[in-house]
């Protein structure tokens, strides 16, 4: 416990810099703005936002990346609320309960246990993250080669059996991945690998090129045919951004409830926020005395999905900061991002940059606060951001893609790796192609393909080393677990 506390007050030096407190904010407010507008979301607004983050140092850059990630959480509810559409997949059921509540006259109480929910989640969420981080990261400390790959093992197959849709398409998105993280120079050969005598793919293909492609530029593709669009948004008739006290009663228990869920459901690497607000949803109404009022403008059928949300985040960043394993779409952007500016999370993180680790944590304790007065307050002025027609977002999400993937080389040929990617990630949801996995074999594919290796050299070339270790074994049975139980659901529903 004394540990803990003396390595939050290392965290707390770093992030009360008016420096880093200046990022949080501004992280906070454009993550707000980002997860707000439909169709972009946490990780589109993470891929887009990354070129602030050059030339900063590694503690700032995570920083204003987590203060994007969880902005966006927090404004990923406004437009589901307003105009009855999702900011993100993680905004769906605020819908449910949130557009009924603003048709009935309660668009600021709406907006405001929105805020209020997402900051309670998000603290019972850090909490959890305070305490479980140190213990998770000085177990990992003892992965070898053979742990490390059962591990990367057990990330990749929950990511596709926990994905929607089709199972096979799970793997072929990971296929894919794993095919554009083997491009280059060959790490431990120096042999050149799906080059093609280009020279430009001799240092492989640079995730964050990939990243921009499949969620920024991908973007401006699926909603072109909506580009004179425009949502039509009455804010006069929001009224006081506020909960009255009998209201915020009714959701306590449900926030209290639903933030442990998000949590743990954050914790395991492909579940996602979406997966944590349907489950919280469905745990609310099927334990209220009144659920006939779902869905026609409960609070509480809010207030849950909401507090799930943010206190999942949080738990995404757990694997991401312990194990390196990213445990969400958004996370797996910022892995992309922090591995480019030269640090890799994982275990050594917390023992040999703690000031990067528990400045990070204790920034997202701050961060959570800031939010709430960005929320609450601005409640107002945000949504009147959700009047910007398309042919005026579109072209600037555009601009900032492009210039993003400039900075990352300084090079016109990641310009064609941007766009090929974007064609390929709007041919992957014209197909309803998971992201996820080929996101997470792209990245984790080098570790994945290294550690097997490695376990192969120290076993002379026997599988049964991966068998032979408690906790290869485990990670692997949990990985058989995880792909049965899938192909028994699926087939139960095709049934």
């Amino acid at each position: 416990m004394d540990a803990i506390f003396a390595n939050l007050a290392i965290g707390f030096s770093t992030a009360m810099t008016a420096y880093n407190i200046m990022w949080v904010f501004i992280g906070g407010l454009l993550g707000t703005i980002m997860g707000m507008l439909p169709g972009l979301g946490p990780a589109t607004g993470v891929a887009i936002l990354i070129p602030i983050t050059f030339g900063m140092d590694p503690a700032t850059a995570l920083i204003t990346m987590c203060a994007v990630y969880y902005g966006a959480m927090f404004g990923g509810s406004r437009a589901s609320i307003m105009i009855n559409t999702p900011g993100d997949a993680s905004a769906i059921v605020s819908c449910f309960d949130g557009y009924p509540m603003t048709k009935n006259g309660q668009a600021g109480t709406a907006l405001a246990i929105s805020a209020i929910a997402s900051f309670i989640g998000g603290t019972i969420g850090m909490l959890f993250l305070i305490f479980l981080t140190g213990p998770i990261a000085a177990a990992a400390l003892r992965f070898g080669p053979v742990e490390m790959f059962s591990l990367m093992l057990f990330a990749l197959v929950a990511t596709i059996t926990l994905a929607e849709g089709s199972l096979l398409k799970g793997v072929v998105a990971m296929g894919i991945g794993f095919m554009l993280s083997t491009v280059g120079i060959d790490a431990l050969t120096g042999q050149m690998r799906f080059t093609y005598g280009v020279e430009h793919l001799q240092d492989g293909i640079d995730f964050l090129v990939v990243m921009i492609g499949v969620y920024a530029i991908c973007e401006v593709f699926k909603n072109y045919k909506a580009l004179d669009m425009q949502h039509k948004l009455d804010a006069k008739s929001i009224g006081k951004v506020w909960v009255s006290w009998p209201d915020f009663k009714k959701c306590v228990m449900p926030m209290l409830r639903s933030s442990p869920l998000g949590f743990f459901v954050g914790v395991l690497p492909g579940m996602g926020a979406s997966i944590a607000t349907f489950m919280s949803y469905a745990m609310e109404k099927n334990i209220s005395k009144t659920p006939e009022k779902f869905g026609k403008g409960a609070i509480e059928g809010l207030a849950a999905p909401e507090a799930a949300n943010n206190s999942c985040a949080a738990g995404a960043m757990v694997p991401l900061l312990t194990l390196g394993i990213p445990g969400s779409g958004t996370t797996a952007v910022m892995l992309g991002a922090l591995m480019m500016l030269g640090v890799k999370p994982g275990p050594i993180l917390f023992s040999q940059y703690p000031e990067i680790a528990w400045g990070v944590i204790a920034s997202m304790l701050v961060g959570n606060i800031i939010l709430v007065i960005i929320n609450l307050p601005l409640a107002i002025p945000l949504v009147q951001l959700l009047k910007i027609p398309q042919r005026i977002m579109l072209p600037l999400i555009l601009g900032m893609g492009f210039m993003g993937t400039y900075f990352l080389n300084y090079s016109a040929f990641d310009f064609i790796l941007v766009m090929g990617c974007a064609l390929g990630g709007y041919i992957f949801s014209k197909l309803e192609i998971p992201l996820p996995p080929m996101v997470l074999a792209l990245i984790l594919g080098g570790t994945t393909e290294q550690s097997f290796r490695n376990a192969m050299t120290l076993s002379d070339g026997s599988i049964g080393i991966f068998f032979s270790k408690p906790i290869s074994a485990t990670l692997i049975a949990l990985a058989g677990v995880s792909l049965v139980y899938s192909l028994l659901k699926r087939r139960k529903h095709a049934r």
